[in-house]
């Protein structure tokens, strides 16, 4: 997620405002059988005025948000659709998908399908084997550096002139062995470049370790748990992909179980689906990626209101994907976009401090 910093001078897409729209009219989340407890916005003590101005104003404007989701206190108070898209349309989560596959492994280290994040990942890929620009300290990177960026490898998908950089993979034959093959340019756990191709053998590992692919087993300990079944694994490349590198495609509702299973530490209605040492572990700073806080394949964004600072435990996809958790507030937050490879992403940010932020503490 490049420059977050920027979106403080992002101006909000609600200053261009169209004349003539009809006003927005705020309806209570509709109860779908899906698991979700629905409820009025302002039960949860939520001063609504901005939020409802904000609707209004973007109301009929040309913008790129596509779903704006609320949970508080476990129970979903807000849900907006904007530019074609419907409550039950899975939307493409970009690298939020990362987020997810680190739950996976969570849930695959619970079952002892992975013994420890810091075995090498060797270990588990037998094969394919490094071929090229051979070098010892390939066999140093364990998993932990695939989870935190820093394995060493010329991976990083913010500098175009990096040989692993995403979109030069995708037009490779065998995405895996040309990761495995790229040089090293710095020793494993030293620095942390995002680095897509990394979490493609984190998903590998678990489906070897386990014997089923990532998809299948997502399915059993994840998603069949929390009530998701309206969801499917895709990529824009433009060839046949491995499942492994697949992302997901899931609905604003479900993006939320996700966010409301980590504000659970790892429970959904009582059953415990990943560990809460897990989701603690996972959450918590390890490393700095263009200087904002990183996890295991979560970031930790600071939200600075009225001389408090508030944290939030962020998933985040190119084009506006977002479940950001905010613990201290009992609140999830999703949102979907289509402002692909454009600072525009990150308007959902300026939402939360500027508006949603405010309204709940005010």
């Amino acid at each position: 997620m490049k420059n977050i910093a920027r979106s403080a001078i992002l101006i909000l897409l609600i200053s261009t405002v169209s004349h003539g729209q009809n006003p927005y009219t705020y309806s209570q989340p509709k109860q779908l059988g899906d698991g979700w407890q629905t409820n009025h916005l302002k039960s949860k003590g939520i001063d609504s005025t901005l939020i409802y101005k904000l609707f209004d104003q973007i109301n009929g404007t040309d913008h790129n948000l596509h779903s704006v989701v609320l949970v508080k206190n476990n129970q979903l108070v807000l849900e907006e659709y904007f530019n074609d898209h419907e409550a039950d349309q899975p939307h493409d989560l970009r690298s939020a998908s990362k987020s997810i596959r680190s739950i996976l492994l969570g849930i695959a280290i619970d079952n002892g399908f992975i013994y420890n994040i810091n075995d090498p990942i060797a270990k588990y890929l037998k094969i394919p084997v490094p071929q090229k620009h051979l070098d010892v300290r390939k066999e140093e990177i364990t998993i932990k550096h695939l989870l935190t960026m820093s394995s060493g490898l010329d991976c990083n998908d913010w500098d175009n002139k990096s040989k692993g950089q995403e979109d030069k993979v995708y037009k490779k034959k065998d995405w895996l062995q040309y990761t495995l093959d790229l040089p090293m340019v710095n020793t494993p756990g030293e620095v942390s470049h995002y680095c897509s191709m990394g979490v493609v053998l984190v998903a590998e590992i678990i489906s070897r370790t386990s014997g089923m692919s990532i998809n299948e087993f997502a399915d059993k300990y994840l998603f069949k748990p929390l009530g998701i079944n309206n969801l499917k694994w895709g990529h824009t490349a433009n060839k046949e992909v491995i499942a492994s590198a697949k992302r997901l495609y899931m609905t604003s509702r479900d993006m939320a179980k996700i966010g409301q299973l980590v504000l659970n530490k790892g429970k959904w209605n009582g059953e415990q689906i990943v560990s809460k040492k897990w989701i603690e572990e996972s959450t918590t700073p390890k490393t700095k990626i263009t200087g904002i806080d990183y996890c295991y394949l979560w970031w930790n964004i600071p939200f600075n209101i009225d001389k408090r600072t508030i944290i939030s435990k962020t998933a985040t996809g190119n084009g506006g994907q977002y479940i950001m958790i905010i613990p201290d507030l009992e609140l999830v937050a999703v949102f979907t976009g289509g402002a692909y490879n454009s600072q525009k992403d990150k308007l959902a940010f300026t939402i939360m401090k500027d508006i949603i932020l405010p309204s709940i503490e005010h």
